[in-house]
């Protein structure tokens, strides 16, 4: 994947300003004046939140370093606050928004999702939004988010940009960049629970969650060795899933269109009309009169996987659904039924290289506007019985026969863009293009070949002088 031709070539700019035989370079701020949508859409004061323990606790450093120089040269007054699991309490109540153009945060995805709670929860108390009702209609932030990646997961960053630099992200900021993005609003019986931007996993990835919670001594090891212990289980649960089918011209999982800048398809908003609900003992659809219906699948599964976008990292370039968009108000709905460990592992293989992961009889995938689950057994399971070895199914001996899997009557748990959430039974509702980033999406090469023309003359001030020796 490639990352933005516009914010490469500001970086090489910035580099070239320099002083030379006593004349001074143009200044970095009027290098953004002649394009006149960089003076609309910049950013002049941002609220920025850091993480010092998130990651490898380099998020101070990688701001006061490279990011914060780079605000201070594009004349963006910025108010920093330092400090772990404090932005989601603060933007919710204390933080006076008016003042400021965006909100950033410098970490990981965990500390994305904070500062994401709190600016949606912030807007739709102030509009006077009951976020409890799972049928609300929430209201779009105003405020965009930019994220400076440096936690040990910068997924979303990567997702949305296309790369993990800081420098890169910074400079997206500066010249003010905007990508709408969707959130899923999760429900338990009315009751809210989180939102989500890019996986919730129930089975295989929510084992691994609630495994490595109890690993965190290890670090971001924990993760290696949960997800060895967890395929090795090989855990299957039974449920029943019922989606809502997106419509038909918001493409499919399988249709290799994947999401980049100016992407066509995230520029079709889904209808909001009304639509119906009917249920069945196996997945059944209707095709009378041409209105969609909830469909509905019960069987036993190992994972089920909803992507709200590609969750491209480095160990997985193409995503767990390498078409998925970023703002189509959409979300791939991936049910991995039950299977041979074998099968299994060449799944989780094909997320690695480029095969299709989908082209297995025992994997299906659907693009989804809603979707609700409940487990077999529906009685309720605290995160105090998740966390308990004693009560959680834990490691098993390796099956005797290739095909063998190990059924648990007790629930797994849903992994909510690495939180753990505290109901199996949930509601799931896709909210198109709630939020903004400081991003454009990921740039194909004739997009930046068609940039680079422009960025070459804007920087022109900034080019070396010939050398007369």
């Amino acid at each position: 994947m490639k990352t933005s031709s516009r914010c490469c070539h500001l970086h090489i700019c910035l580099k070239k300003r320099k002083k030379k035989k006593g004349k001074h370079r143009p200044l970095f701020n009027d290098c953004l004046i002649p394009l006149p949508h960089f003076a609309a859409n910049r950013p002049k004061s941002l609220l920025v939140y850091i993480n010092p323990y998130g990651g490898k606790r380099q998020g101070k450093r990688i701001y006061e370093q490279k990011v914060a120089p780079l605000f201070r040269r594009a004349c963006i007054s910025a108010d920093v606050i330092e400090r772990a699991n404090h932005a989601r309490d603060h933007l919710k109540t204390e933080a006076n928004l008016d003042k400021y153009d965006g909100v950033v945060c410098v970490g990981g995805d965990g500390m994305f999702s904070e500062v994401l709670h709190g600016l949606v929860t912030r807007t739709q108390t102030d509009k006077g939004v009951d976020q409890n009702q799972s049928e609300a209609e929430l209201v779009p932030c105003s405020l965009r988010i930019g994220i400076i990646p440096a936690g040990s997961t910068d997924c979303i960053c990567f997702a949305t940009v296309g790369t993990n630099d800081p420098v890169t992200s910074a400079l997206h900021i500066i010249v003010g960049d905007s990508q709408p993005m969707d959130v899923c609003s999760v429900h338990h019986n009315n009751i809210f629970l989180k939102y989500s931007v890019s996986l919730l996993g129930y089975g295989f990835y929510g084992d691994v969650l609630t495994d490595s919670e109890r690993k965190r001594w290890l670090g971001p090891a924990r993760y290696d060795l949960s997800g060895i212990k967890t395929f090795l289980s090989h855990n299957y649960y039974e449920g029943t899933i019922s989606f809502l089918p997106a419509e038909d011209n918001m493409g499919n999982p399988r249709d290799k269109l994947q999401c980049r800048s100016g992407c066509g398809v995230c520029q079709h908003k889904p209808s909001s009309k009304d639509t119906h609900c009917e249920m069945s003992e196996e997945k059944e659809k209707s095709d009378k009169d041409g209105s969609r219906v909830w469909s509905q699948i019960r069987g036993k599964f190992i994972a089920i996987n909803a992507a709200s976008m590609s969750c491209a990292c480095p160990r997985s370039p193409k995503g767990l659904s390498p078409s998925a968009h970023l703002a189509d108000g959409t979300t791939d709905l991936i049910l991995v039924r039950k299977c041979s460990r074998l099968d299994f592992l060449r799944h989780l293989l094909r997320h690695t290289n480029k095969e299709d992961q989908f082209d297995h009889s025992f994997v299906e995938v659907h693009r989804v506007q809603k979707f609700r689950f409940q487990p077999r057994h529906h009685e309720l399971v605290s995160l105090e019985d998740l966390s308990d070895p004693q009560k959680k199914t834990g490691f098993r001996p390796i099956c005797s026969t290739a095909t063998t899997c190990n059924y648990t009557s007790a629930h797994s748990s849903w992994n909510c863009d690495g939180e753990i959430l505290s109901h199996a039974a949930i509601q799931v509702s896709v909210r198109c293009q709630l939020i903004r980033l400081f991003a454009r999406g990921i740039e194909e090469q004739q997009q930046q070949q068609q940039h680079q023309c422009v960025l070459e003359d804007l920087c022109a001030p900034w080019a070396p002088e010939p050398d007369t020796h």
